[in-house]
């Protein structure tokens, strides 16, 4: 009796006393004889048995007829796809457009709630990149030991966009995600796409207007986690778009673990967002939010169901959402709207509404008031309430 190629490795056994069955070695012949050795099971053998001459019964024809057939299951998954997509983004933007359409809204342009414009204090670009400058110069002066860390990250560079991909990079960085292959990729990427470097500045002012602990800009950008974590997820957003979807979850993935702050790379945010203290939040995949927003931390943006669409909140421009607040669904929050902290929105929020308790119920409306402004949790109505 002889032995086949793919048995003549006998089964060891391991230090416990179990035999374990060998790698088979590649079987040319399709004549398989012989019997399995010492300890290896019958159904291994007959396992190799069929698996070695399935292999050397197929001819060319018929693998290019298999290969043929995988194609066009994949191309027919890849369309489907495509169309559930299409059909998502298209619910998103009607959404979103809902959630902005307010009749009786104020008409000013410089309104919170209509959107993302550039006012008289605003800096420009380049006197925002001076302004840092002068502002790393100042403090690594006073507070020498600093001067390095300052020097790397600001003063080293030439533009606020090289500054950002260096800094977000280090923030990101692992042993297996390199700091220098991140630097490269979001320099690339703000090469690329120049409203990601609109959106950061518009967020960068965000933080200025609106938190009170912020003294400066430098220190908004270098110390203030929501805005990193805001500015990482704009970059992996542009590479969900770009069809690089591994890469940008890969960063959501690390964004998560050292900001604490989960957004999905499918979700969309407008410009100048604010994220205080931003530890716990949750923004889900379908997530629209828009221009001007205002959150706290432990703020969740969740998904209802198990549905490929839309399934996240659209949050209109300049909605406030307090410590701890839960949107759940695919419910709009409208413009100019104020959610008190610790509330659960299980159902649409019309503009300008200030909303409170679990679940959330609308207490007052104000066409006038800017609560993305004020950053006000705890007005007298609020406080009044009781759930």
């Amino acid at each position: 009796m002889f032995r086949s190629a793919a048995l003549t490795q006998d089964c060891a056994p391991s230090t416990t006393g179990r035999v374990h069955a060998p790698v088979p070695a590649p079987v040319k012949s399709r004549v398989f004889q012989g019997v399995a050795p010492h300890g290896c099971s019958r159904r291994h053998r007959r396992t190799l048995v069929v698996q070695t001459l399935a292999r050397d019964r197929l001819s060319a024809e018929e693998r290019e007829e298999i290969e043929a057939v995988r194609a066009r299951l994949d191309q027919q998954l890849m369309l489907g796809t495509s169309v559930v997509n299409a059909e998502a983004q298209a619910q998103k933007e009607e959404l979103a457009r809902k959630a902005n359409d307010c009749p009786d809204c104020p008409t000013d342009d410089d309104h919170p709630s209509n959107g993302w414009r550039v006012l008289p204090h605003h800096l420009s670009k380049q006197d925002l990149w001076e302004r840092i400058r002068y502002e790393a110069q100042r403090d690594a002066a006073a507070e020498p030991a600093l001067a390095s860390n300052l020097y790397s990250t600001i003063l080293a560079h030439t533009s606020i966009e090289k500054t950002l991909a260096f800094l977000l990079a280090n923030k990101l960085a692992s042993p297996t995600l390199l700091g220098m292959q991140l630097m490269r990729l979001m320099a690339e990427a703000y090469e690329a796409e120049r409203d990601l470097v609109d959106a950061a500045l518009a967020d960068l002012q965000a933080v200025f207007d609106r938190d009170p602990a912020c003294d400066s800009y430098s220190q908004a950008m270098l110390y203030f986690k929501g805005f990193q974590a805001v500015q990482c997820h704009r970059v992996a957003h542009y590479l969900w778009k770009g069809g690089r979807r591994a890469l940008a979850l890969a960063i959501q993935s690390r964004m998560s673990e050292v900001f604490h702050v989960d957004i999905h790379p499918g979700a969309r945010l407008g410009r100048g967002i604010l994220i205080d203290h931003a530890t716990g939040v949750v923004i889900g995949e379908t997530a629209v939010v828009g221009d001007n927003v205002s959150m706290l931390h432990h703020v969740t943006l969740g998904g209802s169901g198990t549905q490929r669409g839309v399934r996240h909140p659209i949050i209109g421009h300049g909605v406030l959402l307090g410590a701890g607040v839960t949107v759940l669904g695919p419910v709009t929050v409208g413009a100019g709207s104020k959610v008190g902290a610790g509330s659960v929105v299980v159902s649409d929020i019309p503009c300008h509404a200030v909303a409170v308790g679990v679940p959330a119920r609308i207490i007052k409306r104000d066409m006038r008031r800017e609560p993305v402004r004020d950053m006000d949790q705890c007005v007298d109505y609020v406080l009044n309430y009781v759930i």
